[in-house]
């Protein structure tokens, strides 16, 4: 009787252990609705940090990693980058949508190297710069957003 229960809540166990198990990768069949969406570069990204951060036309954006899946520097990604919260975002390199939620935006690219070395003392941050591109200089502002009409 003993070893009946035994094995049972080992079974038991290990089931729990492996429905636990989330796959990260979520295929999005709808890609022309992600690509009306804001374009962004990620432009840092590090194994030892949960952070990354995206460069789009109008600065930089820092996202903390939520879904457990970060992109790769030189990942294209497209979503709502412009203000604080966990949102979707589509990685138009890797086709996937991933899930982040955005702690910085619209920093100038000295802001956002401090900004990514506050919020990642012990990763590469310290001693590397995040790549600057060609249009780092022609950043726009951000239109001012319209308060909802009720």
């Amino acid at each position: 009787m003993k070893k009946i229960i035994l094995l049972s809540s080992i079974v038991l166990l290990t089931a729990v252990l492996i429905s636990s198990c989330v796959k990260t990768v979520n295929v999005n069949p709808n890609e022309n609705y992600w690509l009306t969406q804001e374009r962004g570069d990620v432009v840092y990204s590090d194994s030892y940090c949960g952070y990354y951060v995206v460069e789009t036309a109008y600065g930089y954006t820092i996202i903390r990693t939520v879904s457990g899946y970060r992109p790769y520097e030189g990942d294209i990604v497209y979503g709502n980058f412009g203000g604080y919260g966990v949102r979707d975002f589509y990685n138009y390199s890797n086709g996937v949508v991933i899930r982040g939620e955005v702690v910085e935006y619209d920093l100038s690219y000295t802001d956002a190297q401090y900004e990514i070395g506050y919020y990642c003392p012990y990763a590469k941050a310290n001693g590397s710069k995040i790549k600057e591109s060609a249009t780092a200089l022609s950043k726009i502002s951000r239109p001012a957003t319209q308060p909802e009409k009720q």
